[in-house]
């Protein structure tokens, strides 16, 4: 179980394991393994603030959430990425 933690390198580094998990996951939709492998780019996009980062990351995750073909543990596990970037989004790292 992860923890939530004080900064955006730790939460970011949360967020990539989850990711990284789901891209690599077996019974995890083609579209939603593209969408974790391009998440894990656009955190790493220095060009874009922390916020604006987590923000891109959360609407791409939302566009493919709601997908019926998504496993419920990896749906959760989507969510658990979402919440931890809404705190970066909301500036509290």
């Amino acid at each position: 179980m992860l923890v939530l933690s004080s900064t955006f390198e730790q939460k970011r580094q949360q967020v990539v394991q989850v990711l990284e998990a789901i891209a690599n996951e077996v019974g995890a939709p083609r579209n939603v393994k593209k969408i974790a492998t391009s998440a894990v780019k656009e955190l790493y996009n220095d060009k874009l603030s922390p916020s604006v980062r987590a923000a891109n990351v959360i609407d791409m995750i939302e566009d493919v959430i709601s997908d019926s073909n998504i496993p419920s543990y990896t749906r959760t596990q989507l969510w658990m990425v979402i919440s931890i970037l809404e705190t970066i989004k909301s500036g509290q790292y």
